[in-house]
Order: structure tokens, then C-alpha cells, then sequence
């Protein structure tokens, strides 16, 4: 019979040795879990992602071992139980993997031939003109307007302009005046435009402006608009706009774009399918880059480990009523307050008899059914209540407070449209009566119970074998 924890062979100095020589002097085995080995960089990866301090404190790193090696053995079953043979796991470790994998076949002549290619787009755009830099007033005139909205906002538009001929300051009247909400607040600045980027008489105009000048009022498709030109310029050299050009082109997919592009192209050049070039680049890759190697290799046993977890352990526990009422009961003490609560449902009503009706219609019934009872026959037209049903402390809620405890907080005890209220439910002085009172923390303290059972189980059921040596090397070689 195994034993009933791990094994752990602690000084035993000739396995470490042979672990050693097993690895190599530079990667030595620092642990077995059923007869797999796990090298020290695999540990010290996982370790120092999951610790910051930058001093290794040995006793925390022998913690860390203790939940790693838990971490394994959930792994270890998940794939005895062929977890990773499912679609589902498949699809989805896939999707995360080819994120990691297909951005580093892109090569950096492709996204400078695109950075490149864009520019000189930019340039033939411009088709000899300079850049643009405009501001405006603008009032909006939506289409098919009367013409007495039409003539309001002409007559205001030809004021401004009157005010602005006499020395106003543009700034000043855009913030008070224009209809861009985008632009007002800043005294109606636009960003830097080029040919065909606006409409064909705001752009006239603004191209036969000098900077500083200011047009008469215009009309276009959207409004009025009186535009002043802030500053113009020639489109900088490429080497000065490459940063920015390459920002905004990844911002819009470019290397997601190039890595689809690439990943065809091997695949055309090798006559595989693309999920094929991806697992084999995917091997290549991680051969060359162990933070690699192991990043992939933590989301896939995050997924196994999240898959066992979620059906052998998570869902059965939260399920099971009668392990929860009995979790519960032997462990009351622990979910006792200092503080009155109240669990029950607050309730909101239009009228004031809506008040008493709530109160009798649920009387007998279980808690459970209070919400949905209210909801079909207080609210089956129209709504005429509004209510919630939770546990709720003495000063977490004003209705609470004022209803239950009878403590008069000063806050308003009055919700728009529904000026009536009421409670039901039951005050509970010392901690909660039923395991369903406090069911958020009883149900994630029983997981976490039988997520250490189910720890101890795989312990008794798979071989472990730590190398204290190699351990004790961890960030210290």
C-alpha cells in the first residue's frame, strides 16, 4: 500500500545526483510527479511569475512546492482522465496558443514593406499639398430642416462672424457657441487633415486660407461653419512618422493580418494544413525559448486543471445541498458577526396598499419563492413593486436601517415612482440561521475543503519525488 502522504526523499543525495545527470548540470530535475520529471527552470518559471519578492526566502519556496506539486497532480489526472482529448480544451488551448505563436512568424521586412506602403499612400493623397491644421465654429443644421431652422442658425452663424470681425476671440465664442462636442471645449481645434478627408467645402476652404485667417461663414452638408486655419505643414519624412505609422497600423490588426498571411504561405510552401504549420512552428519555437515553452505549457495544464477542478470538485460541491447544510452546521462559529444582520426581501411599492398585499401573498411560502411570486402576480401588466432579496447588515442599507432596525439614518427613504416600502424577512442578531443565509461563503469555503481532499486523494494515489538538493538551488545557481 502507498503511503498515505507523498513520498518525499528528502537528503537522499544519490537520486539528486541522478536526477542531475538525468537533466544536465545546468537544468537539473528538481521534482517527479508520477514519474514525470520537472525540471528546476520549469519550477523557478512558475515561481517567480507567482512570487515578486526578488529574494528567494527558502521556507516560501518550500511552501510553493507543496501547492506546485497539487498543481501537477491535478494535471496529471486530468489527462489520465482524457480530459485534453476533448474538442472543447482542443479548441480553446489552440486559440491561445496560435495568439502566442503566429505574431513571431511575422518577419520585420514584411511589417516595414506595410509601414512603407502606407506612407507612400499618404504622399500620393496629398497629391502635392500640404497638411492642414483647421478649427470652426459650427452649428448644425440637420437635413431636410425647416427653412425656419435654416434661417435661425444663418442669422446666429453671420453674428459670430459679425462679433469675430469686430476682435472677438474665436476660441472663446467656439466654446460658447459651436455644436461640435468634440471640438467645442477646445476653442473648436480639429487635428491635421489632407486632401479627401472632409467634406468639399470645408476642405476649399480651409486650403485657401493662410494661417491665421479666418473664413466667412460657410455652408455643407452637416451645417454652418466658420473655419480658421491654425498652422499647416509638409508631411514629415518617413523615418520621423515610422514609429507612429507603425502604431497605428498594429492598433488596426496589422501583425495579426501578416500572421495569417504568413501562416498560409507555409502552409502553401509545405502542403500541411495551417493548424499543422502552427504545431510544428509551435515546436520550434518553444525548443528555442523556454519562457515560451512554459507559457504554453501553463495555459495548457491551466485549462486541464480549471476542467478537473470545475467537474470533479467545483460544481459537485456547490450542488450538493446536504453536504452544504451539514458543512455548514459544524462550522456555524465561523460565520458568526458583531453586528445585527436582516435576510430577506425590500421591497418598493407604487401604492400604499401594494404594501400589506406583498406582506400576505407571501406568507407560508418558502424564501426561495418570494421574488418570483411577487414578480408574476404584483407585476404581471405593469410594474408595481421592485424589489431584492439578499443578506444585508445593520447600516448597509437606509430602507434596512429605518424598516427592521428602527434607526433613523437621516438618507432618504423615498425611490422615485415607488414612494412605499416594506420588509419581510428574518433579523438574525448573532450569525446566520440557515447555510443559505450566507451562501456565497459557505459554498466557496466547502470547494476549497474538497479541493484539499481531492489534493490528499491524487497524494495517495501518485508517486511524488522532491529533491530537496536541487530545491534549495532554486534562483541561488
Amino acid at each position: 500500500m502507498k503511503s498515505i502522504m507523498k513520498k518525499l526523499l528528502f537528503g537522499a543525495s544519490l537520486l539528486a545526483l541522478s536526477a542531475t545527470a538525468m537533466a544536465g548540470d545546468d537544468d537539473p530535475v528538481i521534482m517527479r510527479i508520477a514519474g514525470k520529471p520537472v525540471t528546476r527552470s520549469e519550477f523557478e518559471y512558475n515561481y517567480n511569475k507567482n512570487n515578486s519578492d526578488s529574494v528567494a526566502d527558502q521556507a516560501d519556496i518550500d511552501k510553493y512546492a507543496e501547492l506546485f506539486i497539487n498543481y501537477k497532480l491535478k494535471v496529471k489526472a486530468a489527462e489520465d482522465a482524457r480530459y485534453d482529448t476533448l474538442s472543447s480544451f482542443r479548441d480553446e488551448f489552440r486559440t491561445y496558443r496560435d495568439q502566442q505563436i503566429r505574431p513571431m512568424l511575422v518577419s520585420a521586412e514584411a511589417e516595414e514593406a506595410e509601414a512603407q506602403a502606407y506612407y507612400e499612400n499618404m504622399l500620393k493623397q496629398l497629391d502635392g499639398h500640404d497638411l492642414r491644421l483647421p478649427a470652426h465654429i459650427y452649428l448644425r443644421v440637420p437635413q431636410n430642416s425647416a427653412d425656419s431652422v435654416q434661417a435661425r442658425q444663418k442669422m446666429l452663424i453671420d453674428s459670430i462672424y459679425g462679433v469675430l470681425q469686430a476682435g472677438a476671440d474665436f476660441e472663446e465664442l467656439a466654446k460658447k457657441f459651436s455644436e461640435d462636442p468634440q471640438t467645442a471645449p477646445r476653442g473648436g481645434a480639429l487635428t491635421w487633415f489632407g486632401p479627401g478627408q472632409l467634406l468639399p467645402e470645408f476642405e476649399q476652404t480651409m486650403y485657401a486660407l493662410r494661417k491665421g485667417e479666418i473664413s466667412e461663414p460657410i455652408q455643407t452638408a452637416a451645417g454652418y461653419h466658420i473655419v480658421r486655419l491654425n498652422d499647416q505643414k509638409e508631411l514629415e519624412p518617413y523615418d520621423s512618422l515610422r514609429p507612429q505609422i507603425l502604431r497605428f497600423l498594429e492598433a488596426r490588426g496589422l501583425r495579426e493580418r501578416l500572421a495569417v498571411a504568413a501562416v498560409d504561405t507555409l502552409a502553401s510552401q509545405r502542403g500541411v494544413t495551417a493548424d499543422e504549420v502552427l504545431d510544428s512552428e509551435c515546436e520550434r519555437l518553444s525548443a528555442e525559448d523556454a519562457d515560451l515553452r512554459y507559457l504554453v505549457q501553463e495555459y495548457h495544464d491551466g485549462l486541464l486543471l480549471y476542467e478537473i477542478c470545475k467537474q470533479q470538485v467545483w460544481d459537485p460541491a456547490a450542488s450538493d445541498t446536504a453536504a452544504l447544510r451539514k458543512y455548514f452546521k459544524k462550522n456555524k462559529k465561523r460565520y458568526a458577526w458583531d453586528k445585527p444582520h436582516f435576510y430577506g426581501m425590500v421591497y418598493h411599492a407604487s401604492q400604499e396598499d401594494d404594501v400589506a398585499k406583498v406582506r400576505k401573498l407571501v406568507k407560508g411560502l418558502d424564501e426561495s419563492q418570494w421574488l418570483p411570486t411577487v414578480k408574476e402576480t404584483m407585476n404581471a401588466d405593469t410594474t408595481m413593486v421592485r424589489a431584492e432579496m439578499k443578506l444585508y447588515a445593520q447600516g448597509d442599507n437606509a430602507f434596512v436601517d429605518s424598516l427592521v432596525f428602527h434607526i433613523n439614518t437621516g438618507k432618504s427613504r423615498s425611490r422615485k415612482g415607488f414612494p412605499y416600502s416594506g420588509a419581510v424577512g428574518r433579523t438574525l442578531k448573532k450569525g446566520p440561521e440557515k447555510w443559505t443565509d450566507v451562501a456565497g461563503s459557505v459554498v466557496s469555503d466547502y470547494q476549497m475543503e474538497c479541493d484539499k481532499q481531492f489534493a490528499e486523494a491524487l497524494r495517495k494515489r501518485y508517486d511524488v519525488e522532491v529533491y530537496k538538493e536541487v530545491l534549495e538551488t532554486v534562483n541561488r545557481h
